[in-house]
């Protein structure tokens, strides 16, 4: 899947455009708020879904060469998230939805629903 087809599904909020934006092919999902739980995960063309609102989201996602961060339930990233989603160069999102409710449409997006 694409970004643009994350956002249409989603109705994501954008606040920040990563450079691979465009051309990313997203084959996989992964979903938490323990940062520990998300790094056990050795998966490629990954978005990570979390309602953690912090730089911790952000760093843990660069270290698991994610593609982008969506958070859930409308949640909107501070001045320092922002930043950091910038020097990263990750793409930050926000969905209106939970965290089921975001997996369970990415999910349904990749088929694998």
């Amino acid at each position: 899947m694409k970004f643009s087809e994350i956002y249409d599904l989603l109705g994501c909020t954008e606040f920040h455009r990563g450079n691979s934006w465009g051309e990313a092919e997203i084959l996989n999902v992964t979903a938490g708020d323990l940062m520990s739980e998300v790094l056990i995960d050795e998966l490629e063309d990954v978005v990570l879904v979390t309602a953690l609102n912090s730089e911790q989201a952000l760093r843990t996602a660069s270290m698991v060469d994610a593609l982008a961060v969506i958070l859930v339930n409308g949640k909107v990233p501070g001045p320092g998230m922002l930043s950091l989603a910038a020097d990263l160069d990750i793409t930050l999102v926000s969905s209106p939805y939970s965290m089921f409710g975001t997996c369970g449409r990415l999910c349904r997006l990749l088929g694998e629903v």
